[in-house]
């Protein structure tokens, strides 16, 4: 019987080829749009990620002022840090694998005729286990350059490419301000953040001979730390928060001049951001799953009506009603079908070619591709069952004289 109704489903579908194509339309874009917008949005979340992983590895930074979130979350008013304090981390906290110490500031780098305006930042060697940033040429600092704060530098991509282009840059001098800095190294290249800074624009230089040229204090802006793999970020982080609260005499009620940022709670809240855009994209996508569920209903009401002698015919020669209803439901399930087939061929493409457009990941979602095709099928279920039912309930001496 269910045989019988699939081959004259498909000769049915035959019999109006063109109809036919344009009811399945509605089902192809449909499952297309959700499919390519919800792996779109699997890929923004993943380079998001990736690209916030590339600021440090289990990183925490902690900051002087409060945390409003913004260019101003930094108050002048609040004590900033000294290398006691980077110590203090270093004996007070388990788990920790670097503390770097940072202060920086926006410079005019020049080498030769060529300028270019960047920044700077004063730190130790720990700053590129902190940041997992390798070197494409050169060497960190030595020991004894940043015990005497000696005028070297380690440079980013960017530096290179504006000041040296294909020259090669190492020992070279770039003038920063009012002194000039012997170049070292030079770091591997990272890319722009999400936060659109070219994280490859930076010098860095040591620390104490930042303070003692630039800044002209001991004054430290930031302490960047890296727990270990097998630590708990959470975890050094309410030990950071404590340790802090003690160092500078925080009374309980009293609000902390000192903050914490965890780079997971920053992953986690923009992939949480993004994954509720993609929802909500793929909602709206799937609104066109139910116009081309209308559309099927309406193809299958004329369908019915133009086949009403037929209809009439096969219940007079003995079919029953279940037959007829299965023969005309099972027609509107196959063109659902065969446009959720063809609509997530489409939509894996367009995902292929827009994630390369747009150079972001491309993420095979296997649970997606399985729900759009499950939703097309109950669509021509659901609207394939009022004109099968109607058909079903034709009375056969009204069907034949139909014209």
């Amino acid at each position: 019987m269910y045989l019988n109704a699939f081959l004259l489903a498909i000769r049915a579908i035959k019999r109006n080829i063109m109809r036919s194509i344009l009811t399945v339309l509605g089902i192809v874009i449909g499952v297309a749009s959700v499919i390519a917008m919800v792996m779109l949005g699997d890929g923004t979340t993943a380079y998001v990620t990736q690209n916030i992983s590339k600021l440090g590895s289990n990183m925490l930074i902690v900051l002087p002022g409060q945390d409003r979130h913004g260019p101003s979350s930094q108050s002048l008013t609040a004590p900033l840090f000294k290398m006691s304090d980077v110590e203090a981390i270093k004996r007070e906290i388990y788990g920790i694998r670097a503390v770097a110490p940072v202060t920086s500031k926006g410079v005019n780098a020049v080498y030769g005729n060529k300028n270019y305006s960047t920044s700077i930042n004063g730190s130790n060697n720990e700053y590129f286990i902190v940041k997992d940033w390798g070197f494409s040429d050169g060497r960190n600092f030595y020991q004894n350059e940043l015990k005497s704060g000696k005028a070297v530098c380690v440079i980013g991509e960017t530096i290179q490419k504006e000041l040296f282009g294909d020259e090669n840059s190492l020992g070279q001098k770039i003038r920063l301000e009012k002194f000039s800095c012997q170049v070292i190294g030079v770091l591997n290249p990272k890319g722009a953040s999400n936060f659109g800074t070219d994280q490859d624009s930076i010098i860095i230089v040591p620390l104490k001979m930042f303070q003692r040229r630039i800044s002209g204090t001991q004054d430290i802006t930031m302490m960047q730390v890296s727990a270990n793999d097998n630590v708990s970020t959470t975890q050094v982080k309410e030990e950071l928060i404590r340790l802090f609260k003690e160092r500078r005499n925080i009374r309980q009620g009293v609000e902390d001049d000192f903050y914490v940022r965890d780079m997971k709670d920053i992953i986690a809240t923009v992939s949480s951001t993004t994954n509720m855009l993609t929802l909500l994209l793929g909602a709206v996508a799937a609104i066109s799953l139910l116009v081309g569920g209308i559309g099927i209903m309406n193809i299958m009401l004329v369908s019915v009506t133009e086949r009403t002698r037929e209809i009439g015919i096969r219940l007079a020669i003995g079919a029953l009603e279940r037959e007829v209803l299965l023969q005309f439901l099972i027609e509107a399930i196959v063109l659902s079908s065969m446009g959720g087939i063809i609509g997530i061929a489409l939509g894996i493409g367009i995902a292929a070619v827009a994630t390369v457009m747009f150079e972001i990941p491309f993420i095979f979602n296997q649970n997606i591709i399985f729900i759009a095709f499950l939703f097309s099928t109950l669509v021509g279920i659901v609207f394939g069952y009022f004109p099968a039912k109607k058909a079903a309930k034709l009375d056969p001496i009204e069907a034949l004289r139909h014209e």
